[in-house]
């Protein structure tokens, strides 16, 4: 698999282009990346990085990091990809010029994308205009009821099954392991801290049940309302597992959310909790 930054860094040749966000990798982009494979060249993504809508000054709350989704569309057989720097630049190209510096030198003969792709100033261009280009397109309509706003939302109440369903995959957060205050480990279940990039989507706040490094996990979203409350934080408990994991990247997938913050009568009471909890993480179904 090779991601490159500019497609002149790839050999030419005849290929369809997959072009869009790709955000979280969901069902829809994966009928997108179909219709680019059944063509039977072979296939390119081209997708950009800051998110359009970080460049426009619009909230954006992202379902993968740029890591994670060249990982996932790796996984879905995807062999190349092209990952465009979403500038002021990029923003206000004609068609012409997208055509010209980021179509032809990939040789690209199809370009395949959803019914949402826009591009240039003012999001003018789409496939109509790319056609004028003298390129074949495909047009995929859109899984009914997958987008990645209806993910975003389900997320946002907590229904982590509900975003695997229309993703296609466990939602994930991808972090890097900080010191955090310990707490955890002085209750008998030691945690490891979560960091996360901007604009990455974290869950409601709750107990959720996981899995990362090929082991069980449950995963704390909050602030910690038991001890006051206080700067927002995740904290996964890996069962079974005792490595030191300070500075490496975790992917923790999440499965199911278990139960809301609590404020218990006392520690012991709350680490008697945490052990339910890790039992029901142990017994817990992969979305």
């Amino acid at each position: 698999m090779k991601v490159v930054r500019d497609p002149i860094d790839l050999p030419r040749t005849a290929r369809a282009v997959a072009i869009g966000s790709f955000d979280g990798v969901h069902l829809g982009h994966r009928r997108v990346l179909d219709t680019a494979f059944e063509t039977g060249l072979p296939v390119a993504v081209l997708t950009f990085d800051p998110h359009p809508r970080v460049l426009l000054g619009q909230p954006v709350e992202l379902l993968t990091t740029l890591e994670r989704k060249v990982e996932l569309l790796a996984e879905y057989g995807v062999e190349e990809i092209v990952v465009l720097r979403f500038d002021s630049e990029l923003a206000a190209m004609t068609p012409r010029e997208f055509t010209l510096r980021h179509l032809n030198p990939l040789g690209a003969q199809i370009v395949v994308a959803g019914p949402d792709f826009r591009f240039g100033h003012g999001r003018a261009g789409d496939l109509d205009m790319l056609r004028e280009e003298g390129l074949l397109t495909r047009l995929v309509e859109p899984v009914p009821g997958v987008s990645s706003t209806a993910i975003r939302n389900a997320l946002h109440e907590g229904d982590v099954i509900g975003a695997a369903a229309l993703l296609g995959h466990p939602y994930e957060l991808d972090g890097r392991v900080v010191p955090g205050l310990a707490r955890g480990a002085r209750l008998g279940f030691p945690t490891a801290n979560l960091a996360f990039a901007p604009h990455q989507l974290v869950p409601l706040d709750g107990i959720y049940a996981g899995l990362t490094e090929a082991h069980r996990a449950a995963v704390s979203i909050g602030v910690n309302i038991h001890f006051g409350g206080g700067e927002r934080r995740v904290e996964v408990h890996l069962v079974d597992f005792s490595a030191d994991l300070y500075g490496k990247r975790l992917v923790v997938e999440l499965w199911q959310r278990l139960r809301g913050e609590q404020v218990f009568e006392s520690d012991v009471a709350l680490s008697e909790q945490i052990g339910r909890d890790v039992q029901a993480a142990l017994e817990a179904d992969r979305p």
